[in-house]
């Protein structure tokens, strides 16, 4: 078990969290994760409020271990989520895609733990100011929605490290131990996968997109959007996706229309693959517990060997 400040806040025995992928960060994936001794989270971003109500209680069933909620604003426009949430006895809760302030406040009077996701440090700047109990510190390079002036999370992490004191997670590139002791020395003190988590065996999406994330070089991703309306986003490049590098839509979410028959029909250019260039590095599909076990033990090699390296 590691401890620190995010153990000892989310009840866990390792600071592993889960991303909250829409329509695949559910029941069986977030299972997995809080078996595996991370943080599993259940996702709000498909805005299917009634069939996530149900997957939180398949999690009853499915573990005894600490799991969280995301409450993805942009995606979210129910007033009653802050009640939804609580209702269910969740604990913990990270905000992203909107204003910390919007739902910090009544999450925090609900007794719940928050932590927000930023891409910058006046994000998080803006996030402590709205009483947030730690960050999710996300850098440009991976997957899903991003801040279009996109940070590498080797310059943003130890940035707001430097200038804040609450817990953070690490996410962007975090896929193996060695990449987890590299966001320790930069001071975070957890991290998230949401790529690897894409990959596992109980993610549900389907197996061509799994294998395009094994088939993915380094350069295999592409950023969307930088200048539209809506989100930019990062994605596996695909022949949808090429084109729309080079064609920007007039909105870029229509492009995820047909989004259900990439997830589960396989269909890769149906819509937009989300991913992080880490799926270059990628190369099995892996049960959860497996990729957590892996994480864990490779992190304490490198911690020790850079113990005994700055000892010599």
């Amino acid at each position: 078990m590691i401890r620190n400040r995010v153990t000892e806040m989310l009840g866990i025995e390792y600071p592993i969290v889960q991303a909250p992928m829409g329509w695949i960060a559910r029941s069986p994936v977030a299972s997995a994760m809080s078996n595996a001794g991370g943080m599993g989270i259940i996702e709000t971003s498909s805005g299917e409020l009634d069939n996530i109500r149900e997957e939180i209680l398949k999690m009853r069933d499915l573990t005894e271990k600490p799991f969280g909620v995301n409450i993805a604003q942009a995606f979210v426009r129910d007033p009653g989520i802050v009640d939804f949430v609580a209702d269910q006895g969740i604990k913990f809760v990270t905000t992203s895609a909107g204003d910390p302030n919007r739902y910090c406040g009544p999450l925090k009077e609900a007794g719940l733990t928050v932590f927000h996701v930023v891409p910058n440090l006046a994000g998080a700047f803006k996030a402590i100011d709205a009483g947030v109990d730690g960050l999710v510190v996300e850098g440009g390079e991976g997957g899903g929605f991003k801040n279009k002036d996109d940070v590498a999370l080797m310059v943003l992490l130890p940035l707001i490290r430097e200038k804040v004191d609450v817990p953070i997670i690490a996410a962007g590139g975090m896929t193996c131990g060695r990449t987890m002791a590299a966001a320790f020395a930069l001071g975070a003190e957890g991290i998230q996968m949401g790529t690897r988590i894409v990959s596992s065996a109980e993610s549900p999406v389907h197996d061509n997109w799994k294998q395009a994330i094994l088939d993915a070089p380094e350069t295999g991703t592409v950023f969307l959007n930088r200048h539209g309306q809506g989100p930019a986003l990062r994605a596996l490049k695909t022949e949808r996706t090429a084109a729309i590098e080079s064609n920007p839509p007039e909105h870029i979410m229509m492009e995820m229309s047909n989004a259900l028959d990439l997830y589960f029909g396989g269909d890769m250019n149906a819509a937009i693959a989300l991913s992080g260039q880490v799926a270059g590095r990628i190369d099995e599909v892996k049960p959860i517990k497996r990729i957590v076990d892996e994480v864990i033990a490779e992190f304490h090699t490198v911690m020790h060997s850079m113990s005994a390296l700055a000892e010599a």
